[in-house]
């Protein structure tokens, strides 16, 4: 190693730092105009009626649009699809004037050949220097490779298995083969589970004079499930409910569960009419899948709810999509099923008539949803008996009175008894009026019964929210 004891600069190293300067100097000469127009997301500015005032050349060039036929011509909105667009106008744009800024909303974009563009888009209202609102601003990123990305887990997926056939060939190979084959599944793992609970809510909420409990069941953790609910406020004391059950599992059902959850969300805020927020969701379905060739549907069950003024009642308007009929579950255990007539698959035909059927609930009542995994599931012995209709109807009425979540652990304990036997997704979701006054209940359990008709008491599983 040189040592230098001189003043004078290493000329290589001057050379070195001429250099960096000339890149810095070269990277400092790019104008704003030029980092806004070539962003490698959209960035677009609109005026508080959502027209669109300054638009990037990076989302124009996305979409196929020319700047002349977009800017003080169009809204963001008409960017959108039928179903983008509706969730926009119901949900986004009324929360962004509320709040003031929204991030990472999952839309979807209409490019000018017809192609859909998945995009996260985030906005930011602009305020004047005495608070008034000026503008909107909002960034547009491709979400293209979030799609992309459930496919790549599959793949990966299915080379773990081939990797783990050949590793019998031989035994070193093997040893190696077993360990990427564990490595490549618990990353399935993982991600699969992240990508499920983004499928149902984390929490349901606190509901004035009503109790909710639900379950969730996935068959396989190396598959996404197919079944979803949710419960959420409609404003002035209404509330909406569903439960469903898309075909398929994985990824695609996925990506179909949660079209029909944003979906429903967003007609139930348009129109809370039962039937018609089953009649949207079987427009968006048809146009999304059926009408492109490759058709896919779902069962729901869809519901408004309306408070009494004293909390000892409450009354339940419930329009059904081919889904097995609620139960209702009286204090008297005289349990019946609530049929809702007329209801086709949601998503198969581009029209599909859809009815309403009401019922009141008094204090000590449940109403009970269920997914077909709960009546399909194989009993007995040989595992060649399903579990029926016959069979809940008498398991929930012997249970009564019961709480919604007294119902939903009893019913957890079941299924848990059904071993092997019960290979599919089962979603529940119990409502109820709770009892102001609750009297002693009669036990309802015999211990001299077999163990099978009364399963352990669990509450493993179930989410329960509501005041008395």
């Amino acid at each position: 190693m040189t040592c230098r004891t001189g003043e004078e600069p290493d000329p290589a190293e001057t050379g070195d730092a001429q250099g960096t300067d000339a890149v810095f100097t070269a990277l400092l000469e790019d104008s704003a105009e030029d980092l806004y127009e070539a962003a490698p997301c959209g960035y677009l500015s609109m005026l508080m009626d959502g027209t669109i005032a300054k638009i990037n050349t990076t989302l124009l060039d996305w979409l196929g649009l020319d700047r002349e036929a977009v800017t003080g011509r169009l809204r963001f909105s008409d960017l959108l699809t039928v179903g983008g667009k509706l969730y926009y106008e119901t949900h986004f744009a009324p929360l962004l004037h509320m709040q003031g800024e929204l991030r990472g909303i999952a839309l979807e974009m209409k490019a000018a050949d017809g192609r859909r563009l998945p995009v996260l888009v985030s906005s930011v209202v602009k305020n004047g220097s005495e608070g008034e609102r000026l503008l909107i601003r909002t960034t547009v990123f491709d979400a293209s490779d979030r799609r992309a990305y459930e496919q790549e887990l599959l793949r990966r997926r299915q080379e773990a298995e081939r990797a783990r056939a050949e590793a019998e060939r031989a035994r070193a190979e093997a040893e190696e083969a077993r360990r990427q084959a564990e490595a490549d599944r618990e990353r399935l793992a993982d991600a699969l589970a992240v990508l499920q609970q983004s499928l149902v809510p984390t929490s349901l909420p606190a509901v004035p004079g009503l109790e909710a409990a639900v379950y969730y069941h996935t068959a396989s953790p190396d598959r996404l499930g197919g079944d979803f609910y949710d419960l959420f406020s409609l404003g002035g004391g209404r509330w909406a409910f569903f439960l469903g059950d898309v075909c398929g599992k994985g990824p695609q059902a996925a990506s179909l569960t949660s079209l029909t959850r944003y979906t429903l969300r967003a007609a139930a805020l348009h129109n809370p009419e039962p039937a018609a927020a089953l009649t949207t969701l079987n427009s968006v379905l048809h146009e999304r899948y059926a009408a492109g060739g490759d058709p896919r549907y779902c069962t729901v069950i869809f519901g408004t709810i309306e408070l009494g003024a004293d909390h000892n009642h409450t009354t339940v308007r419930l329009a059904s999509g081919g889904h097995p009929p609620a139960l209702v579950i009286p204090a008297d255990g005289n349990a019946h099923y609530l049929t809702t007539p007329g209801g086709l698959l949601v998503g198969v035909l581009p029209a599909a008539p859809f009815s309403t059927a009401q019922i009141t609930l008094a204090a000590g009542d449940t109403l009970l949803l269920y997914t077909d995994g709960l009546t399909e599931a194989r009993t007995g012995p040989t595992r060649e008996n399903l579990f029926g209709d016959d069979a809940l109807r008498a398991f929930a009425g012997d249970l009564a009175p019961a709480t919604p979540h007294e119902m939903v652990t009893a019913l957890t304990g079941l299924l848990e008894s059904f071993g092997n036997g019960l290979d599919d997704d089962t979603a529940l979701l119990a409502l109820g009026v709770p009892v102001t006054h609750p009297t002693s209940r009669p036990e309802r359990i015999n211990p001299d019964e077999p163990a099978e008709h009364h399963p352990p008491q669990r509450h493993h599983g179930t989410r329960a929210a509501g005041g008395r």
